[in-house]
């Protein structure tokens, strides 16, 4: 078959194709983050993080001690973990936004400047949301997007960074931090890792920007 012309071909996979592989790669983390914290993961996400591969470094080490425990648990025990930790009867161990890292408070000042800065940036809330926007998998979601060009032109590493610093590099380390430490947590204490350490590298790449 032929390729398309390239007027078939959507913005979004002209801005896609434009992207560094190292900074697919990145987006991938983010997503995939972002998949694991936003709902209980099923049989399809147990199955791609059991079949995920590390190497040497302390990332690549968290890595592998997330595929071995998305191998050991089934979707079951992790919907009972993600309720307990996220969820619970009141409220979870872990309270995953923005506004209650910065502020001790849900639905604070961190919130609305990230809607202001979501519209600047044509971001707009899914209508089917229930949790606010400074939702960490919300915000994990919308950083891949920055950066692969999901909301239109990717933005350039300066850009990135001046959303990441404002709205996730401030409070997700710690939070990911708790999370791993986080009573309930067994599978999510290794996504604890795997988002910290994650985290810390970004933290240090942007440091450079």
């Amino acid at each position: 078959m032929p390729p398309l012309p390239s007027s078939a071909v959507s913005e979004h996979e002209q801005a896609f194709a434009a992207v560094a592989a190292e900074d697919r790669l990145r987006a991938d983390v983010y997503r995939f983050l972002a998949r694991l914290l936003s709902s209980p993961v099923g049989a399809e996400e147990l199955a791609v993080g059991a079949s995920l591969e590390g190497d040497a470094t302390s990332f690549g080490q968290a890595i592998d001690a997330l595929a071995a425990a998305c191998r050991d648990t089934s979707p079951a025990e992790a919907a009972v973990e993600y309720q307990d930790l996220f969820i619970g009867l009141a409220r979870g161990e872990i309270l995953p936004y923005g506004s209650y890292y910065l502020t001790g408070f849900l639905h604070e000042k961190p919130l609305a400047r990230l809607r202001r800065d979501m519209e600047q940036l044509g971001i707009e809330r899914d209508p089917e949301a229930t949790e606010p926007e400074d939702h960490i998998a919300s915000l994990l979601e919308m950083m891949a997007g920055l950066i692969d060009g999901g909301f239109g032109e990717p933005l350039t590493l300066a850009e990135q960074k001046q959303f990441y610093e404002a709205h996730i590099g401030s409070w997700a380390r710690v939070m990911f931090r708790d999370l791993e430490k986080a009573e309930a947590a067994r599978l999510y204490a290794r996504v604890g890792a795997v988002g910290r350490t994650f985290i810390e590298i970004e933290n240090g790449a942007f440091r450079m920007v």
